[in-house]
């Protein structure tokens, strides 16, 4: 039966669409290419999976408890909607400011600059060192230009109506999944016993190390260990990011008390076997030293060479094209219905609370589109990827802590799914979460601390807006 949780949006997302809403999102350019910084920041193929497991057990987690937010509040805007019954809306606010401004918009910029650089593969005039202006304060590359080319056209599509954004979204998703475990499957042909008993077999799978400047794998102290799995964990956070896409879109999803927490388990669980079975692959294929020194971390394409040749490059290239084409529609669909529920509460501008002819929030659209741009031109892959991750963690802990929290304050509330391992799964995440990002603030705090300022930066405008608005409110 076909049900409407938020007026005047279309309930055409069937679970398979929500699935792969999920899985797509999540699935981008990382995959290819953050095993390279995971693979120097350890030294071992034992650490390089341990990562790449935690990651997903957490993110596994998360989406397992995120299922009871979702059954209590089937809304579009996902978080949002969580942060603000289970706290106040100053906290739903500050994150729907560092969504707009950050996470989203800067990961869509991410992911449309990969995209880019993977097609100057096919079409070398696209590469991101052809300079097409330099304004001298700013240089805009080829590759920044098609990177804003590939965000308009999807928000083109996305603004004709749910409908064209789950056709393109479900198709492209398929066939990412089908290309990776192709990939997977042929990298099993190629498998090199000698370099997996290097990787696996010898006294180094376990010894946690670094590549030093001259390209050897050196050890470290003790307490610099649990920064250099945390410095890994950024890739892997980044790479299994957005797995609560199709909580963002909850009204547009047929039954959304089931199926948004089931696609979010479905997709996330896709999603995590896969990427333990591609890192698996390149172990097989590649030493630790090829993968920490793969030309611009494209480890991908070191192992597409090692299994297919010289031909491999074009195969991988083609393959993250499509895969970044479909993370960023996904991502663009979900980030502007949470812009959306802003404007509802009256905190952000009032016409992105609306909807178009096509039921679906136009304006948040564009407006998603015109900040990414922004974003394109002015950032680099690497540092957005670090930004963002400890910013997104600190939101996922407050969201589970958010379950506690309702839990003793509407013990009544139906809860159609409960989050499972309650309490100690949604615990064990809260307390991994926030060591992530003490690690984080410690190791790399020229990247973390700009994140989070951003973040605070939202308070101040959050009382702003509700003295314009709202004069007589304290």
């Amino acid at each position: 039966m076909s049900t409407t949780t938020d007026k005047g949006f279309k309930s055409s997302l069937g679970l398979l669409d929500a699935t792969m809403l999920v899985a797509g999102s999540m699935i981008g350019s990382g995959i290819f290419i953050v095993s390279a910084d995971i693979a120097r920041n350890t030294g071992s193929a034992g650490w390089l999976m341990a990562v790449w497991l935690i990651t997903g057990f957490m993110t596994l987690t998360a989406a397992l408890s995120y299922g009871e937010l979702s059954a209590m509040f089937p809304k579009a805007g996902g978080q949002y909607i969580y942060l603000r019954e289970a706290y106040n809306p100053l906290v739903s606010f500050v994150f729907g400011w560092t969504f707009f401004t950050v996470i989203q918009t800067a990961t869509i910029a991410a992911v449309g600059v990969a995209f880019a650089k993977f097609t100057a593969y096919l079409i070398p005039a696209l590469d991101e060192d052809v300079i097409l202006m330099d304004l001298g304060f700013l240089q805009i590359s080829s590759a920044q230009l098609v990177s804003i080319v590939v965000i308009l056209l999807l928000t083109i599509v996305n603004t004709r109506g749910v409908n064209s954004g789950k056709a393109v979204q479900t198709s492209i998703t398929v066939i990412k999944i089908v290309s990776l475990l192709g990939l997977i499957l042929f990298g099993l042909f190629a498998f090199n016993s000698e370099v997996w008993q290097a990787n696996w077999l010898s006294g180094d799978a376990w010894n946690l190390r670094r590549l030093d400047a001259g390209g050897s794998l050196a050890e470290y102290t003790t307490f610099a260990a649990l920064g250099a799995v945390a410095a890994g964990m950024v890739g892997a956070i980044f790479s299994s990011d957005s797995w609560h896409a199709s909580s963002s879109v909850a009204g547009e999803i047929k039954n959304p008390g089931r199926n948004v927490g089931l696609s979010l388990a479905l997709g996330t669980i896709i999603v995590t076997v896969v990427y333990l079975l591609t890192n698996l692959m390149y172990t097989g294929v590649l030493t630790m030293e090829q993968m920490a020194a793969s030309d611009k971390d494209r480890v991908a394409m070191t192992a597409a060479q090692q299994i297919f040749g010289p031909v491999g490059i074009t195969i991988i290239a083609v393959m993250i094209m499509v895969s970044t084409f479909g993370c960023n529609n996904g991502l663009i669909m979900a980030g502007a219905r949470v812009y959306y529920s802003m404007a509802q509460d009256g905190l952000f501008f009032r016409k992105v609370g609306q909807l178009n002819k096509s039921a679906v929030p136009g304006v948040a659209l564009w407006l998603q589109c015109i900040i990414a741009s922004l974003w394109c031109l002015s950032g680099k892959y690497g540092d957005l990827l670090d930004m963002i991750s400890s910013v997104v963690v600190i939101f996922y802990v407050l969201c589970i802590i958010g379950i506690f929290k309702l839990r003793k304050s509407r013990p009544e509330a139906p809860r159609p799914y409960k989050a499972f391992g309650y309490p100690v799964l949604p615990t064990i995440y809260i307390i991994m979460g926030i060591a992530f990002i003490v690690l984080m603030i410690i190791y790399k705090p020229n990247y973390t601390w700009p994140g989070i300022i951003i973040a605070l930066l939202g308070v101040p405008i959050y009382y702003a807006i509700r003295k314009k608005t709202l004069p007589n409110n304290s």
